[in-house]
């Protein structure tokens, strides 16, 4: 029997803030409606800039200029496989902070999307139960702490065209 591969789901987010307040998605997840920054999985052939552009419009309907790097942050997750047993998940989650434009009106959002909100870091803190992961105010706080990284920080290197 052939061991099997073991790999991160790369995932990036995105940190929009205006006038004290920050861009979330109230989204269904397994586990019912969470909040989450805009965020979504790495797509084969596009960088993680392009990546949290993408997934920003794609949950949000905002475009999305990234301006720096947040940070970089890794975490574990147990779930129960198909088989009963009781699998690991790791993620390693690239957040940007950026500005947003004005929201496209004739974009539909992703399916799981309900709906956008603007919450207040403390709005935030007072329903952390309800984050889809504890790195939702864990980006915020470093955020507001004013942790940024150049975006050349995470060097992409081109090996070809896209396919």
């Amino acid at each position: 029997m052939k061991p099997e591969t073991w790999l991160p789901h790369v995932t990036v987010a995105a940190i929009v803030e205006r006038d004290g307040r920050f861009l979330v998605v109230e989204e269904h997840t397994a586990a019912g409606l969470r909040l989450n920054q805009p965020a979504g999985h790495l797509e084969a052939g596009e960088t993680l800039l392009e990546a949290v552009i993408r997934e920003t419009l794609e949950e949000t309907a905002h475009p999305f200029t990234p301006e720096a790097l947040v940070g970089m942050y890794m975490t574990h997750f147990e779930r129960p496989g198909n088989d009963g047993v009781s699998a690991g998940v790791t993620y390693l989650r690239f957040t940007y902070c950026g500005t947003g434009g004005e929201p496209e009106a004739a974009r539909t959002l992703d399916p799981d999307i309900v709906r956008t909100l603007w919450m207040s870091a403390d709005d935030l803190r007072a329903c952390s139960e309800r984050h889809r992961t504890p790195l939702v105010m864990q980006c915020v706080d470093d955020y507001l702490a004013g942790r940024r990284f150049p975006l050349d920080f995470v060097h992409t290197h081109s090996v070809g065209p896209k396919r």
